[in-house]
């Protein structure tokens, strides 16, 4: 799913953003600790629960992914909601999917939609079950629960919901990795680091409705039935929000789905967000680039990994068009160090672990890992510098930023390129088995969605690899360097 969302940052995790990539972290209540309670427990109930999850769920919700069988509907109840008339129209794009088309010829700078606050869903909208609404807030629970559960009340309300024209128009089941069985997750993404962080999201999630249910829904059964407030109901729910939530930094940092705005498509070649703008007090975009009429008109999700969008959005930009694409690299400390309780208690100590992951572009690598590069080599002989070196590799370092120790430096290099090399290799023969994987699957649409889930990982992983054989070659001609002398001398 490519529909858009999007530059939502929030201290609860990362989707598209303005800012430096944060870390999803889901929290029950403001004043509730986040929700890891009971991590492992979590984890199996999801696994469990993923097998079973389809389309098929208790609620009426939405329609297929690339249907504009209620896009009518959608724009005519928009129009008499106060949407004024607009340049751009849903209609089918590349790969069968919906977007936004100019309607006319489109200039540079304009600014576009102004869909004004009656649209936006939010934690302050008003619920067509106000008890419902009235249970949670006393609660306290945080907008993306709150949210979430928002939408699935709503849905179960079908006509009697004011926003039931837009719920009908969302995706019934995209491909974001919530939606992705567990066995389809180690199947098709067993190379790859997003499949850990997806299988985590999932269970931050389980987590998130699992003390819900025990806290709220379990006591209040007669407003929230388990038929309609479920855990399959709820990951829909939250994989909308994840898709499809707007950060408005100029609407006092509100989080809102924005109905009509949320059918942009995301393209790598602009930089335009979606924002409230005061003096015309609506959510705008203004277009970096002109459009003719019948073009797609894109915004930006943000600067994400390609596995960042298949993560949260559920596609997979084309080869070469992402410039902020990147691959984590997962780097660990040896058991067998005589230092690895010193080293281990120095990376703790900055919040880090005995194994962590960091992010390599085409461009290079950040000068984090080079600092647990150093310190996972480095001899005893250096312990009084294990300290620093956990400090710069995770960021809290004000100091030395150009962190180098030369006697070590070829060890922490040849150390990056065992890594990479041994992550290739794992690409190399997922995409190997590819080519010959059985879907085993008999139904038609399962097998439709078995190949395109397939492509996706593939796609995926092709342009990972692509980036760690550009950091294998230059780690490879730096220590060719450094063994000739050049670099020493």
């Amino acid at each position: 799913m490519a529909e858009a969302s999007r530059t939502f940052h929030a201290t609860l995790f990362s989707l598209p953003t303005f800012s430096p990539r944060l870390h999803f972290k889901l929290s029950y209540s403001h004043s509730h600790p986040s929700l890891h309670l009971k991590k492992a427990r979590s984890v199996q109930r999801s696994i469990s629960e993923t097998k079973t999850m389809s389309s098929d769920t208790t609620l009426p919700w939405g329609c297929d992914i690339d249907s504009l069988e209620n896009a009518e509907a959608l724009q005519k109840w928009l129009s008499d909601s106060g949407l004024p008339p607009q340049k751009v129209g849903i209609n089918k794009v590349e790969m069968g999917k919906r977007g936004l088309v100019a309607l006319k010829k489109i200039n540079r700078g304009e600014k576009l939609l102004f869909v004004p606050p009656s649209l936006l869903i939010t934690s302050d909208s008003d619920w067509s079950s106000p008890e419902v609404g009235h249970v949670l807030k006393q609660h306290n629970v945080s907008d993306l629960p709150l949210l979430a559960t928002y939408l699935i009340s709503e849905a179960n309300l079908q006509k009697s919901s004011r926003w039931s024209n837009y719920i009908s128009s969302l995706p019934r089941q995209p491909y974001s990795l919530l939606y992705w069985t567990r066995s389809e997750l180690d199947r098709y993404l067993k190379a790859t680091q997003i499949r850990l962080r997806a299988i985590e999201r999932i269970a931050d999630i389980t987590g998130t409705f699992d003390d819900l249910r025990r806290r709220i829904f379990s006591k209040h059964p007669h407003l929230f039935p388990k038929e309609v407030f479920n855990l399959v109901t709820f990951r829909s729910s939250f994989g909308i929000l994840l898709s499809r939530l707007i950060y408005l930094s100029s609407m006092d940092g509100k989080v809102a789905l924005v109905p009509w705005a949320d059918m942009l498509n995301h393209s790598c070649e602009v930089e335009t967000y979606l924002n409230y703008d005061k003096s015309s007090q609506a959510v705008v975009f203004t277009t970096d680039r002109a459009y003719q009429s019948g073009e797609q008109v894109f915004i930006s999700y943000g600067k994400k990994s390609n596995a960042e969008l298949l993560l949260s959005y559920g596609f997979v930009p084309k080869e070469g068009t992402n410039l902020n694409d990147s691959v984590e690299l997962p780097l660990s400390l040896k058991i067998s160090d005589k230092c690895y309780k010193q080293k281990l208690k120095a990376l703790k100590k900055h919040g880090l672990s005995a194994s962590q992951c960091y992010p390599i572009q085409i461009s290079g690598w950040p000068l984090e890992l080079m600092a647990y590069a150093y310190l996972t080599v480095s001899p005893p002989s250096m312990s009084k510098q294990f300290e620093e070196m956990a400090a710069m590799a995770s960021n809290e370092s004000i100091i030395r930023k150009d962190l180098r120790y030369p006697e070590i430096e070829e060890k922490a290099l040849q150390f990056i390129l065992d890594n990479c090399e041994s992550s290739i290799s794992k690409y190399s023969k997922f995409l190997k088995e590819s080519g010959s994987m059985d879907l085993d699957i008999t139904s038609q649409e399962l097998q439709n969605r078995g190949v395109f889930l397939k492509q996706l990982a593939v796609d995926l992983c092709i342009s990972e690899q692509k980036i760690l054989h550009r950091a294998q070659y230059i780690l490879k001609g730096r220590l060719r360097d450094m063994r000739s002398g050049e670099l020493r001398a």
